[in-house]
């Protein structure tokens, strides 16, 4: 399976002031996908200018013709099905119908508590994760004039219509973040694609050998999923977003390094690696001319 190259580009730049160069130059790279996060706010960011991602996608939408574009990820935390398959529809349109949706469950950062309520625990997250992904999927599948009607226990709809539903069909793709057995169920079922950063233990303290293991174990644990469903493993693509492995950003000190990190991850049958485009002074500053280097070469050792 040959490797894809994407890159996530966060919106804490104005529009016109570095915002929309960065996602037209990820164009001009070839990326094949760029995406950004769906925060608030997040983390070191937090005191500084942070722009929805919304907005951010459909303004990079205006000024590309064949990247793809997509959240990594969106959440329950501060997001409604209803509100936000409007906003996903309208957006698929603008773009041409060039939109994938990453989605997660959402943790407990000031996304969590920014609408002034204590955060959830982590089984009530994949308990509302489980209706969210499930409601998203009817509003953007079925667009008849009828709407969609749906009481769950955390979510509803009341014959919410979304003519004329998403460009593509039946419709946009599904990336879902899971580590989880009940996340995992939920990727099998539902996503075109999964998502993953590493395993959170073997990210925090571990060696990248042990970092891989995690990871071919949770690609296995996918594959089980699919299996479960009915689904061929390998009709789920499988991306990992880079920078919270033990490696960090050593993947973008060089064009060989990259080669060699994202070399063995292919090994592990991911189908797309998610570079974050550099920040200075952040925990994503790297070499921009390696960075374009890696973006415009890697891809053809890779093969």
């Amino acid at each position: 399976m040959s490797l894809r190259l994407s890159t996530v580009i966060l919106p804490y730049r104005r529009w016109h002031d570095g915002g929309r160069a960065a996602w037209e130059r990820a164009e001009e790279l070839g990326f094949h996908a760029a995406y950004t996060y769906d925060h608030l706010s997040w983390r070191s960011f937090r005191d500084g200018p942070w722009f929805g991602a919304v907005p951010t996608l459909t303004a990079a939408a205006a000024v590309t013709e064949r990247m793809r574009l997509g959240t990594l990820v969106a959440s329950p935390n501060f997001r409604h099905p209803v509100t936000l398959a409007k906003e996903l529809i309208s957006l698929d349109d603008v773009s041409g119908g060039r939109v994938t949706l990453g989605i997660g469950a959402g943790g407990t950062g000031f996304d969590a508590t920014a609408l002034g309520r204590e955060p959830w625990t982590p089984q009530e997250r994949a308990d509302r994760f489980a209706e969210f992904v499930l409601l998203l999927d009817r509003l953007l599948t079925e667009d008849g004039t009828n709407g969609v009607s749906y009481a769950g226990d955390y979510y509803s709809a009341r014959e919410a219509r979304n003519i004329p539903g998403c460009v593509q069909r039946p419709r946009m793709p599904f990336a879902v973040a899971a580590n989880g057995p009940r996340g995992l169920r939920l990727a099998a079922r539902y996503g075109q694609a999964w998502v993953t950063t590493g395993d959170p233990r073997t990210n925090a303290a571990g060696t990248p050998e042990q970092s891989r293991v995690a990871l071919r174990d949770q690609v296995e644990k996918l594959g089980k999923a699919c299996v479960n469903v009915g689904r061929d493993a390998d009709d789920v693509h499988k991306i990992l977003l880079t920078g919270f492995t033990p490696e960090r950003s050593r993947p973008l000190e060089s064009l060989d390094a990259f080669v060699d990190f994202a070399g063995k991850h292919q090994e592990l049958g991911f189908s797309e690696i998610v570079l974050h485009w550099p920040i200075p002074d952040s925990d994503f500053a790297a070499d921009e001319a390696v960075f374009e280097q890696i973006a415009l070469e890697a891809l053809a050792q890779l093969g």
